[in-house]
């Protein structure tokens, strides 16, 4: 058995073993060959040649993101660690470049907007190469946020004149005639999640002044028919509740100079049960077409409660055993 010791010269201890060691927990469970004890700022692993190496490597591109990012989180652990490394003898290759993170602006609240996953990251780089994206992934992957921040970033470099934000004012088991109020009154609560986003990104008297002005508009999905959208980026949220006509309706409003991304989530269709969702159908036939590009996000993405995951994950079991 060899033994090798990992100094922490860059990561503070706290932060890389995480709270009640969570971090240093999950390294631990992705290295079952190696005993790893920690100590200070000193982790002393004991096992295989081979092992050890591989432990090593990926102990340096978990730093090299930590430099990048500027913290540490399960995610960035998880992405790290599922980097493949080819070990041969006291050589190892990482085969994958960790890319540069991108802040696209500050918040509200000082704090960076950024993509924070791998499949975030590829949102980015979709969005300077595709004029439609679809963005399809479970609860809590940043799929609606991610967006946002692409839109408000178009706008913020004037890269578009205005931003366009909707969604199918579909009931999720309830019933929309029993709210209180008038239209807008009874259609916001369903757009609530698109001005949470706008106004983690736009300070509220700013964007209040924007909404005002029609720079940026939130709507139900029924309000874009007869439309051209142009010069303006476009986010279709919750895409699973558009039928395949309101799908087609909607794509078919880009004007020359738009973005649009459409997000959705496949496992939660709220439509009536005599409708079908057009979202699966518009990702088959829409696939092959030149400036349309698809980003599947999935559990490894989810940065709400670590809990969230494991929801998900519980489902999608239950929904196989059936």
């Amino acid at each position: 058995m060899t033994e090798l010791v990992y100094q922490l010269e860059i990561i503070n201890p706290q932060v890389y073993y995480g709270p009640n060691n969570a971090h240093l927990n999950l390294i631990k469970s992705s290295f079952p060959k190696l005993q790893i004890i920690a100590r200070g700022d000193e982790i002393k692993a004991l096992g295989d040649k081979e092992s050890l190496n591989e432990f090593f490597e990926k102990m340096k591109v978990l730093e090299k993101m930590y430099i990048q990012r500027g913290e540490l989180t399960e995610n960035s652990i998880i992405e790290s660690l599922d980097i493949s490394v080819k070990t041969e003898g006291l050589k190892t290759e990482v085969n994958l470049e960790i890319p540069k993170d991108e802040i696209l602006f500050i918040g509200t609240r000082g704090q960076p907007i950024k993509a924070k996953t791998k499949n975030q990251r590829k949102m980015l780089e979709m969005n300077n190469k595709n004029d439609i994206i679809f963005a399809i992934g479970p609860a809590g992957t940043g799929k609606t946020y991610t967006a946002v921040a692409l839109a408000v970033n178009s706008l913020k470099n004037r890269q578009v004149r205005k931003i366009i934000l909707t969604r199918p004012a579909v009931e999720a088991g309830e019933n929309l005639g029993f709210l209180p109020g008038d239209l807008k009154e009874k259609i916001d609560p369903y757009l609530r999640p698109l001005y949470d986003a706008l106004e983690d990104m736009i300070p509220l008297d700013k964007l209040k002044s924007m909404i005002e002005s029609r720079t940026v508009e939130v709507a139900p999905l029924a309000f874009m028919r007869g439309r051209t959208l142009d010069n303006c980026y476009v986010i279709l949220d919750e895409a699973q509740n558009a039928t395949e006509l309101q799908l087609k309706m909607f794509l078919t409003r880009m004007g020359p100079n738009a973005k649009m991304i459409i997000t959705g989530d496949l496992s939660q269709v709220d439509l009536p049960k005599k409708q079908q969702s057009g979202l699966a159908k518009s990702l088959k036939i829409l696939s092959k077409i030149d400036g349309i590009s698809t980003i599947i996000l999935d559990t490894s993405d989810v940065i709400r409660h670590k809990l969230v995951k494991e929801i998900i994950n519980a489902y999608e079991k239950a929904e196989d055993s059936h």
